[in-house]
């Protein structure tokens, strides 16, 4: 299992690694015959779970660049590898390259319908966010971080650790959770232990929080009065937050951290197009523009914008490649949310 816990100005014998200074390195050109190849094959087909706005002005920028027809398809996780399979069961292999979630990486590696590749663009991204058999790169991540309507709580009464969270003055729609939040789940049971972990978030669902799926809707609620808490990707809420919106975040230590990879379809249609778009993704150009969505670039050349995005605060990062029982995984957060 590769998995990693970060942090900076602490280090333990079972959480191990301190980032080192960033030293900024050049970025190079792309390979000129892939270019050229890619170029002839003229087109790239996208699969993405991005935002379409943001999905679009990143293709918008790489078919500017390099004058290739680039193709779009956007929607979430579940879909998306349903949409995959789908497709290969039919005998089409319409797309190039993905961005999914990480629960996405093992069932396409499994069915061999990912391609092994090494983007030279790697060399700027920590080893633990790069597959070591080149299945995935992480593109950019999330972590899962406290919000708060800045008009309904005063910031000395927010909980700063995940105990002061089950505190009962948070009971009975104070706090909202994601429907599909496994994977903060998952994170916590390894740096936890599984039993840990697993009462943590029954005491969590004792509270009877208001349970919703996705993170930009609930986030526009907190803001809205909905409800006071909010348990949600910092980057979602650090985007309203810097439009002058009433809400703010702090971490609850370890924060848990996904990685969103990039992987390459194994029967591309447009493989040389694919490799270039692959590059262009994780190159300082492309993470620079993750960096303007205000998401968390990969690069150690792109500092978060704000650096509190990724910086300050311990984090625990999932390897994608932990999802061996994802089914499971679902079951278990479903039955203690009473979801099902």
């Amino acid at each position: 299992m590769n998995y990693w816990v970060r942090f900076y100005g602490l280090c333990t014998p079972l959480m191990v690694l301190l980032m080192a200074p960033v030293v900024a390195v050049a970025q190079g050109s792309p390979d000129q015959k892939i270019v050229d190849a890619a170029k002839k094959e003229g087109e790239l087909v996208y699969y993405t779970t991005m935002t379409l706005d943001q999905s679009k002005m990143v293709v918008d920028r790489f078919q500017k660049k390099y004058g290739i027809k680039a193709t779009l398809f956007r929607t979430g996780g579940g879909p998306l590898l349903n949409k995959i399979f789908t497709e290969a069961r039919g005998g089409r292999y319409d797309w190039d390259v993905v961005v999914g979630r990480g629960e996405m990486v093992l069932p396409l590696i499994e069915r061999k319908l990912v391609a092994s590749y090494r983007s030279p663009e790697t060399k700027m991204i920590e080893e633990q966010l790069v597959d070591k058999e080149g299945y995935w790169t992480a593109y950019y991540v999330n972590s899962y971080v406290l919000g708060w309507n800045t008009q309904l709580v005063k910031k000395p009464d927010v909980p700063k650790t995940y105990e002061e969270l089950l505190n009962p003055k948070w009971k009975g729609g104070q706090i909202s959770v994601d429907t599909e939040a496994y994977g903060m789940l998952e994170g916590l049971k390894r740096v936890w232990g599984k039993e840990k972990a697993v009462g943590y978030f029954k005491r969590l669902a004792a509270l009877d929080p208001v349970l919703k799926r996705g993170n930009t809707e609930r986030v526009q609620l907190v803001v809205a009065g909905e409800y006071p808490l909010i348990l949600a990707y910092n980057q979602t809420i650090q985007r309203m937050a810097s439009r002058g919106a009433p809400i703010d975040w702090l971490p609850l230590e370890p924060a848990v951290t996904q990685v969103n990879p990039v992987m390459l379809a194994a029967k591309a249609p447009h493989p040389n197009a694919a490799r270039l778009f692959y590059d262009f993704v994780l190159s300082k150009e492309g993470q620079q523009m993750l960096r303007g969505f205000q998401r968390i670039a990969v690069r150690k050349d792109v500092e978060p914008d704000p650096p509190r995005l990724f910086r300050g605060f311990k984090i625990a990062v999932e390897d994608p490649e932990d999802y061996k029982d994802f089914d499971a995984s679902v079951k278990q957060y479903l039955e203690i949310f009473k979801l099902r």
